[in-house]
């Protein structure tokens, strides 16, 4: 190749790399950790709660550092659901084993159980949890976090949580509060949906108001980080938080379809290259859907019809058609309510593929956990109306701003 072509060649790749360069604006809690020498964790004997996520900002591994830190002893790994080395996929169950790049032994907490048992726990002084979550509860992290906290509590061990930004922000807040007979893995805490706070930040909240037993509760706070923040703002680099959560912006659409998504009913873009971000089945007509969405001018939010043929899951190979959901004003945009506009308009143009007398029975049950009630899907089920249950899945929204405003460590 001619050198003069190389070098413009290397020159253009090199102003490409620049121009994604991007200015790291928070410190993490595990970047704070290391400002302070680890004072924390100095000589005990730490258990790590960790995944992929568990990063500083040069994408060096929690589990790593922590390794490497004089009179500190790392002596247990417990992964969550995917795992701590993020290798196993969504729902698979996890084996105990040893880490093969410190030796150090793994519990798994999505096995045989999910809440570290006294036996995982001995010779631990103090659980370091250090995930990077999305703000939405149905993401089974939050879920490890509480377990975790009640093992730490029943056993008098400290807990430290390395604290990280929430993806989509400190202001919005979407859905009702669980009840009663709908608590599970994927709705464990009493929180709307959408929640609004860091994970140090709900694990101050859960240790005061959830706890019977609190626990021995450090929050290693992040600095710079601030509520109006989304996860582009920090500059920090993005780990995938799971499979189908491959970029920032994807813990941005999660809740837009997530409650939906447990039907198998529709595509939401799992299996395709927009997981979370789209809508479509084959026996919907793109330009028509994407229509009538749009004449609901719901804000901040744009639907574009869309062709597709799903790799994967839901519709695999078919010809599929529907809409992708575009934020224009993230502020502004209700994320959570767009599945329920979706499956009115779907009842208004399809009625024979109304959603509860069309999607699997079966998946009901999921469905109802992840609202949190029955109440949203038996409400709604009468007249196919995003109206009707509306005031139901917005009522606790005031009463959980109010709440959860004692607890934040950040403006």
């Amino acid at each position: 190749m001619n050198r003069n072509i190389a070098y413009l060649i290397l020159l253009g790749w090199m102003m490409i790399s620049s121009s994604f360069a991007q200015k790291i604006n928070v410190k993490t809690g595990i970047e704070v950790l290391k400002e302070t020498n680890f004072k924390v964790l100095q000589g005990k004997r730490v258990g790590l709660i960790t995944n992929p996520t568990g990063v500083d900002n040069n994408l060096k591994s929690t589990i790593d550092i922590l390794h490497e830190v004089p009179n500190v002893q790392l002596v247990a790994l417990y992964g969550p659901e995917h795992g701590v080395r993020g290798d196993v996929h969504a729902g698979d169950k996890i084996e105990d084993f040893k880490d093969p790049n410190t030796g150090v032994p793994v519990f798994s907490l999505y096995g045989a159980t999910r809440k570290p048992t006294k036996e995982m726990l001995a010779g631990v002084d103090v659980l370091v949890y250090d995930i990077q979550d999305i703000g939405c509860r149905s993401y089974t992290y939050i879920s490890t976090m509480y377990l975790a906290m009640q093992a730490a509590a029943e056993n008098n061990i400290e807990f430290v949580v390395l604290d990280r930004p929430n993806p989509i922000g400190g202001q919005k807040v979407e859905g009702n509060l669980v009840e009663d007979g709908f608590f599970s893995f994927v709705s464990q805490l009493k929180i709307p949906y959408v929640y609004g706070l860091t994970c140090g930040e709900l694990a101050n909240m859960i240790n005061a108001e959830m706890m019977e037993k609190p626990c021995n509760l450090s929050v290693v706070k992040m600095k710079k980080w601030r509520r109006k923040m989304n996860f582009e703002a920090t500059g920090l680099p993005w780990v995938p938080t799971s499979p189908h959560i491959p970029f920032a912006h994807s813990a941005y659409f999660y809740p837009v379809s997530g409650i939906l998504g447990e039907l198998d009913y529709m595509s939401i873009g799992v299996g395709y290259t927009l997981p979370f971000e789209m809508f479509a089945a084959k026996w919907i007509n793109a330009e028509e859907f994407a229509k009538a969405l749009n004449a609901k001018r719901l804000p901040g939010i744009i639907f574009r019809p869309i062709h597709l043929k799903p790799y994967y899951s839901v519709g695999q190979g078919q010809n599929y058609q529907g809409v992708q959901i575009h934020l224009t004003d993230f502020a502004k945009a209700r994320l959570s309510d767009i599945q329920f506009h979706v499956m009115e308009v779907v009842a208004q143009l399809y009625p024979e593929h109304k959603v509860f007398e069309h999607a699997p029975e079966n998946r009901f049950d999921m469905f109802d956990k992840v609202s949190g009630s029955d109440c949203i899907r038996k409400e709604f089920s009468k007249n196919h109306r995003f109206a009707d249950i509306q005031s139901y899945w917005t009522k606790d929204e005031d009463t959980f701003r109010r709440l959860s405003k004692k607890y934040y460590l950040y403006r």
